[in-house]
């Protein structure tokens, strides 16, 4: 968790989410960096809309999406919200 953490404050900061800043953050933290750990994260992360993840994620947590969002703007939105759920929830299974 500690990983997708310090993910997080960087794009918080608005700044770039790589290798060398995760594994800053994290041996400032105290953490052992896993590089390994770490490579898999951004890669994972590059194909991911963290601010749309966010808002998903708060909706879910809010009680389910309000109509689901007019259907999601039809199969265009479908399958690009479905390719960015897909990777968040691998972000999960990488750190378990």
């Amino acid at each position: 968790m500690e990983y997708i953490y310090a993910a997080m404050m960087l794009h918080s900061a608005k700044k770039p989410i790589d290798e060398t800043s995760i594994e800053k953050i994290l041996q400032s933290a105290g953490f052992q960096a896993d590089k390994a750990k770490i490579k898999a994260l951004v890669a994972s992360l590059k194909e991911v809309n963290i601010d749309d993840a966010i808002k998903s994620a708060s909706v879910v947590q809010a009680g389910g999406a309000t109509t689901e969002k007019k259907e999601e703007k039809k199969d265009d939105k479908k399958e690009e919200a479905k390719s960015e759920e897909e990777a968040a929830a691998g972000l999960g299974a990488l750190f378990g």
